[in-house]
Formats: C-alpha cells, sequence, structure tokens
C-alpha cells in the first residue's frame, strides 16, 4: 500500500515516521524548506518508546504526480483547505482518504470535494509536537491510531490493507467497528479539554483545585456530551469513566495542545472544536454557558490576534 502523509510535523510526523520505520511504503509531502532538510538529515524522532531516525521517500507539491492509495491527513482544522488543494492532485480513482484530525466539521468539506466513498472515519491520541530543528518530539507514551468504514463493512479491502500496513508500525491501530462513536467520545472529552484549559490558562489540576473548579468542570463534561447524545453518539460509561477520571484529578498536569498554542500566540482550533460543539448544542436547542462562555474567550483572543497581524502588516 502505498501512502502519502501530510506533513511531517509532531502528529503525522511521528505516525509516519514509525509505519516507514517498520518498512511501510511512505511519501511525505512537505514544503521545500521542509523537504531539504528532511533530505539532508532524516526524519528524526525522540520518544519515550525509543528515538529513531528513519529516511523515508520526501515530495514537493511540484513534485507529487502520482496516486496513492492511502493519503492521511493530520493538519489542523484551519489548514484544511489549503491541505485539500495540497494533496488533489494525489488523489486517482481508488485512492482513499484517512484524516485524523480533530473534531468533526471537516468530512463534509471533504466529501464535499473527494467524495463520501473515498473517505474514512479517523482519529489519534498522542501528544507531539514539532520541537526545535524539526525534531519530532513525542512527549509520553500513548500513541494510537483508530480509524474506520462510516459506512459498510469495517472489514472492508481497503481496512484489511490499512492494517496490513500500518499494523507492525509501533503504535496502537484500531479498525473500529462504530468509528463515530469514537470520534465523537474524543470530540467530547477534547472539547471540554480545550474550553476549560484555555479558559481558564491552567492546568486541569490547577481547575479542580479551585473553588468552583470542580463544578465547571462537569458543567462542561455535561454540556458537550449532551450535544453527543442529540447526535445519536451518546457517551458510553466506559468513555465517561475515562473522562471524568482524566478532567477532575486534582494532580493532574495535564492541558490541551489548544491551550499550549494560545500560550504561544499561535493559531487555535477554536471554531472547529469549541465553537463547532456550542454551535451544534444551539441549533439542537441544548443550553450550554459553560461552553458558549469558553467560545466567547477564544473568539476574543482570535479577533485581537488578527488586529495584531494586521497592525504588524500595515508597519512592515
Amino acid at each position: 500500500m502505498r501512502m502519502l502523509f501530510l506533513g511531517a510535523g509532531g502528529t503525522g510526523g511521528y505516525f509516519g515516521g514509525r509505519a516507514a520505520q517498520a518498512g511501510a511504503d511512505v511519501t511525505f509531502l512537505v514544503r521545500e524548506k521542509r523537504a531539504q532538510a528532511l533530505r539532508a538529515e532524516g526524519l528524526r524522532i525522540e520518544s519515550p518508546l525509543g528515538d529513531a531516525v528513519v529516511h523515508p521517500k520526501i515530495v514537493t507539491q511540484n513534485e507529487l504526480k502520482e496516486d496513492y492509495d492511502l493519503v492521511v491527513l493530520s493538519c489542523k482544522a484551519y489548514d484544511l483547505d489549503a491541505a485539500i488543494e495540497a494533496i488533489a492532485p494525489a488523489v486517482g480513482e481508488h485512492t482513499t482518504i484517512l484524516p485524523i484530525m480533530n473534531g468533526v466539521a471537516h468530512y463534509e468539506v471533504l466529501d464535499t470535494r473527494f467524495g463520501a466513498h473515498r473517505v474514512l472515519g479517523g482519529l489519534c491520541q498522542i501528544s507531539a509536537t514539532l520541537g526545535e530543528g524539526g525534531v519530532v518530539r513525542h512527549l509520553n507514551k500513548g500513541a494510537a491510531m483508530t480509524f474506520g468504514e462510516r459506512t459498510g463493512d469495517h472489514n472492508s479491502a481497503r481496512s484489511q490493507a490499512i492494517v496490513a500496513a500500518l499494523g507492525q508500525a509501533g503504535f496502537d491501530l484500531t479498525n473500529s467497528a462504530n468509528i463515530y462513536q469514537a470520534i465523537w467520545e474524543k470530540f467530547t472529552f477534547l472539547t471540554s479539554l480545550a474550553a476549560a484549559t484555555c479558559l481558564m490558562r491552567g492546568t486541569v489540576g490547577e481547575i479542580a483545585s479551585t473553588q468552583d473548579g470542580l463544578d465547571i468542570l462537569r458543567g462542561l463534561i455535561a454540556e458537550t456530551q449532551a450535544v453527543a447524545t442529540a447526535m445519536t453518539h451518546p457517551v458510553s460509561a466506559e468513555a465517561d469513566a475515562r473522562t471524568s477520571k482524566m478532567m477532575l484529578d486534582p494532580n493532574s498536569p495535564m492541558t490541551a495542545s489548544m491551550f499550549r498554542d494560545l500560550q504561544g500566540g499561535q493559531q487555535v482550533e477554536a471554531d472547529h472544536i469549541v465553537g463547532d460543539m456550542a454551535a451544534r448544542a444551539r441549533t439542537l436547542g441544548i443550553e450550554t454557558p459553560y461552553l458558549r462562555t469558553a467560545y466567547c474567550h477564544l473568539q476574543v483572543y482570535q479577533n485581537r490576534r488578527a488586529k495584531q497581524a494586521q497592525a504588524a502588516e500595515k508597519t512592515a
């Protein structure tokens, strides 16, 4: 199976790099500067599970000509339109697209452009970032990818081919028979975590240790899970227990990656995660005061950042 990974950042770089390390046919589509570095130095991974330097195939946009069996998207939601244009030349008659992005809003966009029959459901669990010098830094021991057919047989020929290609790559791989359930369970957890840590500008433990913190955290969990239930994907008891364990721990150092991006003054996936959940709640008639407050906070941040960028352009 010929696989194309868009970008070689923290997430795509880790999963694609581990697959290449295991001998899978992996190509990375990257910008010219990143391509030069990868060709010269290889893709470097630093991880508690073992460091590695791999030398996968590299292409830039101008070099992308052939069709691939599988295209893996791990981009941020705000880069989705650019990502679609970038991968379009690689999408042939039999190409499958596997997004392992956060949220759910991207499926409609991908379906419209490429056809729903090409697009699998997918998600990943990993804490990884691109460090200094382009090193892919895996920050803990967790690394998992889940995918599945959104309709039809989860043991389809293409699903079996993906398992065969990635099953020995050194990360947990699950071919889910109910991929939407898995997607929504992650969506509710991530939205609650991002909303809380971005709004309060602190870790789960710091929030949970305040007078009203546990009530606010429970409120965010309840609001997001109410939306999932109304969307016919109620969170399972097992997933709810995991969420409560991680979100209500007064000793937890956990934050959302969105909070880390916000701290660094970077662009954030506010609209695609917190905003999308709040919008669905409004359409469904579900009251979400905690979620709406968090999204308002994120919009203020985004608007201020946009104004600063405009001011910088005028003075440049």
